[in-house]
């Protein structure tokens, strides 16, 4: 049996958030800046300056999680497969549903690149920007009810503007549309996509179906070359699961650890048909 305090596990997370994060910094400069001197010296040390390719962000994360004890959401193993891929395609755009203790993290994951961070609550987004000031983050109006849940899912159909060739820009009319969004959202095509927010878990909360919804629209739209990675986070949940399945697709699905499913979904190839499903 494990006698291990919460303390304990809590300390030995955030050693292995260390590592992550330091492992990635390493790798992350390889690949970026190939032919660039190593982040660490491996000869002696001269007085010649050598330049770090380590940025000021990824050193705040390093300190942040390397001196609290309050640690990402998810967890390592989750971790990685968001962490893999941001490997093999950072830098690049990532949207990023929710505010959290991981933000800096993820932030620092992706050097170079546009992380941008969804977030409904005020007054956490000021917390959250006291310590960690250089975090890109929008604040976010939902219309919508976890109540309302189910009679969406099984109304949207009915109405051509939650049709996946509609967008969601502007577009008042399908309920589960994110129109509302910051213009910045709009403005550019995101090559990863994490949903961890916003609330779920009481029926007056927003719900996680305008985000899957316009997760699964704006792949379904993207006019780059290559897919969009989604990430999906607490797919335990009953509205988190049939939302997925209904918008991201299983046959996108590449990948479940945990409570996360990571889905790649490709762009439609005819994207204007009236007759067009998400799956």
């Amino acid at each position: 049996m494990n006698h291990r305090s919460p303390a304990v596990d809590r300390r030995i997370f955030v050693l292995f958030s260390i590592i992550i994060i330091i492992g990635g910094t390493l790798l992350l400069s390889t690949l970026i800046f190939p032919g660039e001197p190593p982040l660490f010296c491996t000869e002696s040390i001269t007085d010649e300056f050598v330049p770090s390719t380590t940025t000021s962000m990824q050193l705040d994360a390093i300190l942040h999680y390397a001196t609290r004890q309050i640690v990402p959401q998810q967890s390592i193993n989750e971790i990685m497969v968001s962490f893999d891929v941001l490997l093999s395609i950072s830098p690049c755009n990532f949207l990023v549903y929710g505010l959290g203790h991981d933000s800096l993290m993820w932030a620092s994951f992706n050097p170079n690149g546009k992380t941008l961070f969804l977030e409904e609550d005020p007054m956490w987004v000021r917390s959250v920007l006291k310590t960690s000031p250089d975090l890109h983050v929008a604040i976010v109006n939902y219309q919508t009810k976890l109540s309302e849940a189910d009679k969406l899912l099984k109304t949207y159909r009915s109405e051509l503007e939650c049709a996946p060739w509609k967008g969601i820009r502007g577009n008042t009319r399908c309920k589960l549309a994110l129109s509302s969004l910051p213009e910045e959202v709009f403005d550019h095509e995101w090559d990863m996509i994490m949903i961890d927010a916003p609330r779920g878990y009481f029926d007056d909360a927003p719900g996680r179906m305008g985000a899957i919804y316009s997760a699964a629209v704006m792949a379904r739209n993207r006019k780059k070359s290559g897919v969009t990675h989604v990430f999906l986070h607490d797919v335990d949940r009953k509205v988190e699961k049939a939302y997925a399945e209904e918008f991201l697709c299983r046959k996108y699905l590449k990948n479940g650890v945990g409570r996360l499913w990571h889905f790649e979904i490709p762009p439609a190839e005819n994207v204007t048909d009236s007759n067009a499903r998400y799956c």
